[in-house]
Order: C-alpha cells, then sequence, then structure tokens
C-alpha cells in the first residue's frame, strides 16, 4: 500500500500526534490527554536549547459546564530544577467547555537539558454555581534523542 499523501499539513500532524503515547488523569468528570513530541527543527543541543510541543484535549465528562480560569506548571528540567509557571486561560483563552464537549491546544516548552516533566493544574468554575475547583494535569515525560546513552 502506498504511504498516505496528505494535502492538509494540520490533518497530518493530529494524525502524528494521535499516534504518541498519551498521559490522561480526570478530575471531576475533567479528563485531560496530553501527548508532548519532540521538536527538532527548533531545538539547538549543542546550545543546551531542548525544544517540544504538546497537545492537550481537556474533554468535560460531567453534566454541567465548565470554564477554564488559570493554569499553572511545574517544568522540572533533567537536572531536578523546577520552573513554575503561572497564568491566565491557555493560549490566550479562557475556554467555556460545556458538558460532552471539548476543547484542544497545542503549546510548548523549551528546557536546558535533554529530558524533563512537565505537570499542573487547571483552575475551573463550574457555571452557573461559581464554584472554584482543580483540574489535574497529569505529569508526562518530556525525551529527545539527545538523552545519555541514546546519541553518540
Amino acid at each position: 500500500m502506498p504511504p498516505k499523501l496528505f494535502t492538509d499539513p494540520e490533518a497530518a500532524l493530529s494524525e502524528a500526534i494521535a499516534s504518541l503515547p498519551a498521559y490522561e488523569d480526570t478530575t471531576e468528570g475533567v479528563r485531560v490527554i496530553v501527548r508532548a513530541f519532540w521538536l527538532d527543527d527548533q531545538s539547538q543541543p549543542e546550545e543546551h536549547n531542548y525544544c517540544w510541543g504538546y497537545r492537550i484535549r481537556i474533554e468535560n465528562h460531567s453534566d454541567r459546564t465548565v470554564q477554564l480560569l488559570e493554569r499553572s506548571w511545574e517544568i522540572i528540567d533533567g537536572l531536578g530544577h523546577i520552573d513554575r509557571v503561572r497564568g491566565d486561560g491557555v493560549i490566550g483563552e479562557q475556554p467555556v467547555i460545556e458538558a460532552g464537549s471539548g476543547f484542544e491546544y497545542t503549546s510548548g516548552a523549551a528546557l536546558d537539558t535533554p529530558s524533563g516533566i512537565m505537570r499542573g493544574l487547571y483552575r475551573m468554575i463550574e457555571e452557573p454555581t461559581g464554584r472554584l475547583f482543580d483540574v489535574r494535569i497529569p505529569p508526562f515525560s518530556l525525551d529527545s534523542p539527545y538523552q545519555s546513552g541514546l546519541v553518540h
């Protein structure tokens, strides 16, 4: 069978990402699925600059509407150094996610080491009650081909 040719680069990227390992966690019916991928074209290993992208899908399996207000991350490099990042929403948005629906976005991270781990929380508000709650972002691995023992 000949290789599949894509005319839509977004569709090709989505299919490639879908084949990556998924890290998942569910909090109060809100499921977070993360897939991380190495960005060779943006990395400069000789300058200790290692870059990854990650795609996150947030699925609302509860019976209520929620809105993502804030995110907080712990980015842990290969030496155990922790960088904490906090901010409003994700990719400039504070998405409202209705019961039975989802929201997906792609972002990225850079480290000074060839591997690391990210984990975090989303601060959500339940509509219409206004109750705040945190949703766990599962820890996920940032792996590059430059990790010790993989490249000589």
